[in-house]
Order: C-alpha cells, then structure tokens, then sequence
C-alpha cells in the first residue's frame, strides 16, 4: 500500500472552500424553490430537461443518464411526478421497446411558473457573487471536472 497522498495547504483550502460553498448555496436555491413553487430540486430537474427536448419527451434510459441517476431512483420518482400530473410515461412505439417520459400541461405550467423564481434565486445566492471573470472560471472548472469524470453534459446555450 502506498502512502496517503495528504493535501497541500492550497489544495485542502480549496477543498474546504467547496464543501462549506456547495451545501450553502443549494441549500438556499433548493429551499427557495420548495417555497416559490412547490418543486423539489429532483422535479426541476425532471422538468427543466424535459422542456427543453423536441416534443417534451425523453427516453427513460436517456433521462436516467443524463440526470446521473439510476433507472430504479427515476422510476420511483417519476411514479410521484406521474401522481401529481407533472409528467406521464408512454411506451415507445417505433421499436416497442423502454418508455418515453412526457412532460404534462400541468408539467409545462408548472416549469413555466417556477423557472423565473428559480432563477431569480440562483443570481441571489451565487451568481450576483461573483465576478465575470470568477463565473468563467467556475464553469470551466465544472465542465472540466464532469469530462474527465466521463459525464457527457449538455451544451450550454452560450456554446
């Protein structure tokens, strides 16, 4: 067994820095958005990705992956979306094969009331904090991270 490779003092300031930051600001955004709107961070999720795919509709394995969830954890909450009239899953009928979440008109209203707030909330609690140059920074370090880590992410509409 090899030795512990112990971090350095700027190494283990950052990593402090990120773990006092990251529970802070969305522990805020995450309350907020139950406040304003009634959604958790998981039905944001689901909503927000859905909204923003041809037909409001998506595979589950394809929503499953790019969440970084399990099929199992979607499943079940996607059973307490369906309840609540947010979303539906319909077979696939092209190959008969999986199922294709659907975002409800109740599901539409719901991201079309909460997305103003919700991004009201992320300016307060981290972007209005930060410098132009500090919020590229951070998005470089983020997308960064989540390549080398293998997560294939989404375009930003910027890119």
């Amino acid at each position: 067994m090899t030795d512990p490779r112990w971090l350095t003092d700027a190494e283990q300031r950052a990593w402090y820095a990120w773990r006092r930051m990251f529970p802070l600001v969305n522990a805020e955004i995450s309350r907020d958005l139950g406040t304003d709107s009634g959604l958790s961070e998981a039905d944001y999720d689901v909503l927000s990705v859905l909204s923003e795919t041809p037909g409001d509709r998506m595979r589950v394995t394809g929503l499953a992956a790019l969440m970084q969830w399990s099929r199992s954890r979607l499943s079940h909450h996607l059973t307490r979306m369906e309840q609540r009239g947010l979303v539906r899953r319909e077979e696939v009928t092209a190959d008969g094969r999986g199922a294709e979440v659907v975002l409800t008109d109740a599901g539409v209203a719901a991201i079309q009331a909460a997305a103003p707030l919700h991004v009201e909330s992320v300016r307060r609690h981290l972007i209005d904090h930060l410098t132009p140059e500090e919020l590229a920074t951070l998005a470089d370090l983020g997308q960064a991270i989540a390549q080398r880590m293998g997560v294939v992410r989404k375009p930003a509409p910027t890119d």
